[in-house]
């Protein structure tokens, strides 16, 4: 078994209408999913991805309002990793960026930056043949759009006690003394470690999870090879949109297992993806108290007033 490279990733948000507008107007990417954290249905949780709302490039957040800053450090995610398909969409993102004022440098190849609340970004011009994951918007030409993840850096302070888990557990490949690699049929990703600057703290701006994405039929048989080599496991748990399984690699790292599908329109049609609120069929009791309390959000690809 393999997997197929990141399924989705978590953060976490303090301001969803600020998070909205970035994610999707700065960066272009689409409103998939407008639901809740299914352990906390006071919480929002907004998905973003491509146009069609793929496993490899859906970024999720759980917005706590007002929740303060947090800071990444050992056993967690600091970088998440994009690709783009050229050396000139490098340089319109870098234009791009700083017309936003956001500080956007190049390192070792990449541009870099973080999002308002923190979060770190890189930019790499794709080295793999993965079909590209991108999102449609009216001011980011289709051939310099985000691409989906490339992968994701974590802080460990000994990245050795997790390679022999990485292999037996997930099947994540070696790609040097660091790094490896989730490879499957259709996509793979990177998983990288840094060493980790000190203790971290959880906040606005900081990686919740990281999830890797498996076949329904195989998902069971990720549980039990995760319990094999030693990992604590939960219940496979269903969230509707997909399975999951849940646990920390040694070097503390939160990982999921989640499978490709039903996927995000057992619910809604694909063209009106995340316009409105989306409940899974246990949740949908709340409606009423949930439409008062959480954080009203735009549409934001609803036709501006001059449009119509």
């Amino acid at each position: 078994m393999t997997l197929n490279g990141i399924h989705h990733i978590s953060a976490v948000t303090g301001d969803a209408r600020g998070n909205l507008d970035f994610y999707t107007r700065v960066l272009g990417l689409r409103l998939v999913k407008k639901t809740v954290n299914q352990d906390d249905p006071t919480a929002y949780h907004l998905f973003y991805a491509d146009e069609h709302g793929s496993p490899g490039a859906d970024l999720t957040f759980f917005e706590y309002p007002g929740a303060p800053r947090g800071r990444a450090g050992d056993g967690m995610v600091h970088r998440i990793v994009w690709r783009v398909g050229t050396s000139d969409a490098l340089e319109f993102w870098t234009s791009r960026l700083r017309n936003e004022r956001i500080e956007a440098r190049w390192e070792d190849g990449g541009l870099r930056f973080d999002d308002p609340e923190g979060l770190a970004h890189e930019l790499r011009v794709s080295t793999v043949d993965d079909a590209p994951l991108v999102a449609v918007h009216s001011a980011i030409p289709i051939e310099f759009a985000l691409q989906g993840f490339d992968g994701v850096r974590a802080y460990a302070s000994d990245p050795d006690r997790s390679r022999r888990f990485l292999d037996e557990a997930v099947g994540f490949r070696a790609d040097g003394t660091a790094r490896f690699e989730a490879r499957g049929a259709t996509r793979g990703a990177t998983y990288t470690y840094d060493r980790a600057p000190g203790m971290g703290r959880a906040g606005a701006g900081t990686v919740h999870h990281v999830a890797w994405s498996s076949t329904m039929d195989e998902h069971d048989a990720w549980r039990e090879r995760v319990i094999r080599a030693g990992g604590h496991a939960t219940p496979v748990i269903d969230r509707f949109y997909f399975r999951s399984i849940y646990f920390r690699e040694p070097s503390g790292i939160l990982f999921e297992i989640a499978t490709a599908g039903p996927g995000f329109t057992v619910d809604e049609p694909l063209a009106h993806l995340g316009e409105s609120l989306s409940l899974p069929p246990t949740f949908e009791p709340l409606r009423p108290e949930l439409e008062r309390t959480l954080t009203p959000l735009p549409n934001p690809r609803a036709p501006s007033p001059s449009a119509r």
